[in-house]
């Protein structure tokens, strides 16, 4: 992180609250890390997350709980223009995370996680600090990250069906990451690492128009 930035200091959490940048409570800082997904602001926050749940014992309730606070974020609008919002006191912004999480039944862990994440002007980093924490615990655990992007929610038939295609392409132990995205009209994004496999309708449109520009 920015070492000249006062709100981007290393931060650490410990068990009961969340510390802002500067102080010593607790044993996890974000400062300290290095590694896959540690290049960029989300992914040192990412590893701080993974290796504070992993000290604690609680990686796997930690990582489904991060899986669930990224849908809830996709799915809420309200909360992404929390996240988003470049007018909210900082207090404020801790306590409606705080509140929305509490009221979710969020663990403590992820809660103080979050609180940190306020305090450090960072909210608006926290969908993606998830993706990075997703991607780094896949990588631990040697499976295959695939994001999925289209534009209603996928059905379970759907799921099945794309998760036999991955394996059929040979990606046999892989954690697909859906999201959602209107403007894609139909079909699907897919991309597994630098690869990028685009099925949706909003591409086949754009070759489609790039096509009779060119026949013109």
């Amino acid at each position: 992180m920015d070492p000249t930035n006062p709100h981007d200091n290393p931060i650490r959490t410990d068990g009961n609250s969340s510390v802002a940048s500067g102080e010593t409570t607790g044993s996890t800082s974000v400062g300290s890390v290095g590694g896959m997904s540690g290049d960029s602001v989300s992914g040192r926050y990412a590893l701080a997350l993974y290796e504070l749940a992993d000290e604690r014992r609680a990686l796997d309730e930690v990582v489904e709980q991060a899986e669930a606070l990224a849908q809830l974020i996709d799915e809420s609008a309200p909360m992404r223009s929390l996240l988003s919002s470049r007018t909210v006191d900082v207090a404020d912004a801790r306590r409606a995370i705080a509140d929305v999480m509490e009221s979710q039944g969020f663990d403590e862990i992820l809660r103080n996680f979050a609180g940190v994440v306020a305090n450090n002007r960072r909210l608006s980093s926290l969908r993606s600090i998830l993706s990075s924490f997703a991607a780094l615990v896949a990588a631990r655990r040697g499976v295959v990250v695939a994001e999925v992007v289209s534009a209603h929610p996928l059905t379970d038939v759907q799921r099945t069906q794309l998760r036999a295609r991955l394996t059929e392409a040979g990606y046999s132990k892989v954690n697909i990451q859906e999201r959602v995205d209107g403007t894609l009209l139909g079909g699907l994004v897919v991309r597994i690492g630098a690869r990028l496999y685009d099925a949706s309708v909003k591409n086949r449109l754009n070759r489609l128009h790039h096509a009779m520009k060119g026949a013109a």
